[in-house]
């Protein structure tokens, strides 16, 4: 008798191995620990240098981004398995870029709503120390919120999101589970701000899986930290 045994979906396919995962988890935790104790040092300087921590925290950003291309090419010959196909013409990314519109418009709604739901107004933020001042800063944190599109999207959605959907064979699951770890990640802002963002992840989360890719999501959470990081600097000064 012939037994056929069910072929994976995309989905449900591992993008790394156990050990690779379980090492950029560590990682996570170790970026973390850094992010809140360099906020809880430098929060409170009179004039923090700014410049250098977008440069290191870009740096960061990009060496956590090369460690998951790294083990996702060692079981796939494309890193398009955690990004998603590639456009193949102008219309896919007219779409994209619509989809990433509409997304930014409905998701920031949202989180308006679960910020007032959590009490979070601009007194109880913890990255004031961080937002730019002058030409430069301005456009080094646009550089940074393009960083933390490509990177983070890529780590918390393209790799994490798919390595949990495998593990637990539940894409509801796997998606709270990468959103919770991108809220962690941001737990120098704040256990409000770490819920709120868990609560975006989540939304990040399931378009990603509906698109099946993480492009529009890249774009969103570019636009996203550079419009906060801009307009609330101007607001302040």
């Amino acid at each position: 008798m012939e037994t056929s045994v069910a072929t994976p979906s995309a989905s449900e396919r591992y993008a790394a191995g156990p050990i690779h995962t379980i090492s950029l988890l560590l990682i996570l935790g170790v970026w973390a620990f850094v992010a809140w104790f360099t906020a809880s040092r430098v929060g409170v300087t009179a004039n923090p240098h700014r410049v250098g921590l977008y440069l290191l925290t870009m740096a960061s950003e990009w060496l956590v981004f090369r460690f998951v291309i790294v083990g996702v090419r060692r079981r796939h010959a494309s890193i398009s398995f955690v990004l998603g196909n590639r456009w193949s013409s102008g219309r896919q990314l007219l779409r994209d870029i619509g989809i990433a519109a509409a997304f930014w418009v409905i998701s920031g709604g949202i989180l308006v709503l679960f910020a007032r739901l959590l009490h979070i107004d601009s007194s109880s933020r913890n990255v004031e120390f961080m937002l730019p001042h002058g030409a430069l800063e301005f456009a080094l944190w646009v550089a940074l919120s393009i960083s933390a599109g490509i990177c983070e999207e890529t780590i918390f959605r393209g790799y994490l999101q798919r390595q949990f959907i495998a593990f637990t064979r539940s894409a509801p699951v796997g998606i709270v589970l990468s959103a919770a770890a991108f809220g962690a990640a941001h737990a120098y802002q704040g256990w409000r701000m770490t819920i709120l963002i868990g609560i975006y992840g989540l939304m990040f989360g399931v378009l990603a899986y509906w698109r099946g890719n993480i492009r529009p999501g890249m774009m969103v959470h570019a636009w996203q930290d550079s419009f906060s990081g801009i307009l609330g600097s101007l607001l302040r000064h």
